[in-house]
Formats: structure tokens, C-alpha cells, sequence
């Protein structure tokens, strides 16, 4: 059985005025110790399907029009208030980007991990368990950092203190939002290195949303690709990157700098992400790819194309893409 499974999941942010799709029939399933990739530029929808799994939207303005969302088994769109309560931290917890924004600027660091030891791990609370918590995620000096506040750290050991912050429960799902934004390139490879340890040392799975196929090229196991609300393409990440079957995901496998490379220029995606309610009615990524053709004017299905790969789009196979 899957950790995580997503079926069919629809979800709209509604308004008076009117009611906009912004995740359309998305599926996805993580299974126990698999970190999984999700990815897409900003405004697919990566970040409201990653809130989604512990219902951490409000309601409304977003609503759940269909589908199913089971974590361990459970499903968490039919939960009652008081079990969502227990399962977010302690089964699934989350690392959001911009940790900065997210850390309380006027508490020590120390007494926010011991505040969700208190909550899920009350036995636990003890100012030598923050410390140890600290230790895990490699932060020099812990006796003395559980003393400081938020702005004396850098953004690289404030990201440390969210990872800390999150594992104070030692949950079985770590949901990771752009967890390397506005840091530098340097500090982006330590803590995705440290995510890594803390997968393989905790046991637990990993759910890592990002803009960057580089990055989840050589962590995920699995890459998921999301535009405009669907997935449209899914398969093995070394796979994917090494062979991207959809337009979409070749060109943000293609706009990844090339170390080794001499050019002048990066390439691009040219064009935006439609906003929802602005989707086109047939092949959502057409108005921007350049192998469209009239077929792409009906809506494409995700279809099975290998034994461990899916695909949205019918010129997957022409020599146009190859």
C-alpha cells in the first residue's frame, strides 16, 4: 500500500463571482522511503496539490470538488477537524520556502522546535532533545543556537531549523516547498544533501517540489511534471531527464544550464502559464509549444506510453520530439 495517493484530485478556488479549477484530475501515489519529485513552474499548481495532502487551504475559498487524497490509508478529504489536527506533524509535516517568513521573528529558535515536541511528542520537550534536534540537522553550536533568535542565523541555518522544526514529530511523509529558494548554490547542495541523509536515517519519504529538474534529477526517485493544473508527464527521474517524452518537460529539461557548455544565451520557455479560468480548451501547454499541430486542439489524455511511464500528449512518439 502507497504512503500517499492521490486520485482524481479537483480543486477550485471559488469567489462570489465565480469558481476556477486550479488542480484538474491530478493522480499520484508515493510509496514508504520514495522521494518523489514534483515539478513545474510557478502557477502549475505544485504548491496547492503539496497543501492539499494535510488540508492545510482554507476552506473556502478553496473546495474539493472530486477525488480522493489517502494518506496511510486514510482518507483526509472525508477526516473530521480534530484527526486533521493529529495527523499534520505527526504523519505528514512540511518545509515551506522562505523559511524566514516562516520562523516567528521575536521567539528563540529553541522554544519553536520545542513547541512541536510539545504538540506531538509532549514526553520529549526537554531543551536536550531541541538540542539534539539541532545536532541532526548539522547546526554548529546547538547548545548555544537554541538561545538565538530567527535573524541571527543565516537563511541556510534558518532552513535548518524548519527541517528541525519538522522533524520534531518524525513523521512518515516530509512534504519539502522550494526548500532551496533565495539561497546560494553552495548552501542549495547542503541542504538537499542533508535532506537526503535524513531520508536515509529516518526512514521516511519525501514529497520535493521545485521549479529546477536539476535538482530532483539526482535525488528523486520518481519526477513528476505539472502544468496548468494537470500532470503531464511521470516516470523514473534518471529516465526523464535523460529522455523527456513531453514538450513541456524537454524544454525545462533543455533550459537547465549545461556546466560543461559554451553558450551566450540560456534557453527559454517561451511564453507564461495561463492563469486559471484562462486555460486553453485543448492541450494546455499548445499556445507555447513548438510542435503543436491541429490535433492539440482536443484535450489530451495521461496515458501509459511505458511500463513506468506516463505521458500527456498525442505527438509523444513523432520524430519531431525525438
Amino acid at each position: 500500500m502507497s504512503l500517499l495517493e492521490i486520485k482524481n484530485l479537483k480543486l477550485d478556488f471559488t469567489s462570489r463571482k465565480q469558481s476556477l479549477r486550479v488542480v484538474d484530475g491530478l493522480s499520484l501515489s508515493l510509496a514508504a522511503g520514495e522521494t518523489l519529485g514534483l515539478v513545474g513552474e510557478s502557477g502549475c499548481g505544485k504548491s496547492v496539490s503539496a497543501l492539499s495532502v494535510a488540508r492545510l487551504l482554507p476552506e473556502p475559498p478553496a473546495r474539493y470538488v472530486d477525488g480522493e487524497i489517502r494518506l496511510d490509508g486514510e482518507d483526509v478529504l472525508q477526516m473530521p477537524k480534530a484527526r486533521l489536527r493529529q495527523l499534520r506533524g505527526s504523519l505528514v509535516s512540511y518545509v515551506f520556502q522562505e523559511p524566514g517568513a516562516s520562523l516567528n521573528p521575536v521567539v528563540r529558535v529553541g522554544k519553536q522546535i520545542r513547541e512541536a515536541l510539545q504538540l506531538h511528542q509532549p514526553e520529549n520537550s526537554t531543551e536536550a532533545e531541541v538540542v539534539k534536534l539541532l545536532k541532526l540537522v548539522r547546526i554548529p553550536a546547538p547548545e548555544a543556537r537554541v538561545r538565538d533568535y530567527p535573524f541571527q542565523l543565516s537563511g541556510g541555518m534558518q532552513q535548518r531549523v524548519m527541517i528541525a522544526i519538522a522533524l520534531a514529530s518524525r513523521p512518515k511523509l516530509l512534504i519539502a516547498d522550494e526548500p532551496t529558494t533565495a539561497l546560494d548554490v553552495t548552501i542549495q547542495a547542503q541542504i538537499l544533501e542533508l535532506l537526503q541523509e535524513l531520508k536515509q536515517r529516518l526512514g521516511m519519504s519525501i514529497l520535493l517540489i521545485t521549479h529546477n529538474l536539476g535538482i530532483v534529477a539526482g535525488m528523486a526517485d520518481r519526477v513528476a511534471v505539472m502544468y496548468a493544473g494537470q500532470l503531464v508527464e511521470l516516470g523514473p527521474a534518471s529516465e526523464l531527464v535523460r529522455r523527456p517524452l513531453h514538450p513541456y518537460t524537454k524544454a525545462l529539461v533543455a533550459s537547465v544550464p549545461k556546466l560543461k557548455a559554451s553558450v551566450t544565451r540560456l534557453q527559454t520557455i517561451p511564453g507564461v502559464v495561463p492563469k486559471p479560468g484562462s486555460f486553453p480548451s485543448g492541450c494546455r501547454f499548445a499556445p507555447r509549444c513548438p510542435y503543436a499541430q491541429p490535433l492539440c486542439a482536443q484535450p489530451p489524455e495521461l496515458v501509459q506510453v511505458e511500463p513506468s511511464r506516463w505521458v500527456r500528449c498525442p505527438l509523444w512518439q513523432t520524430a519531431t520530439l525525438q
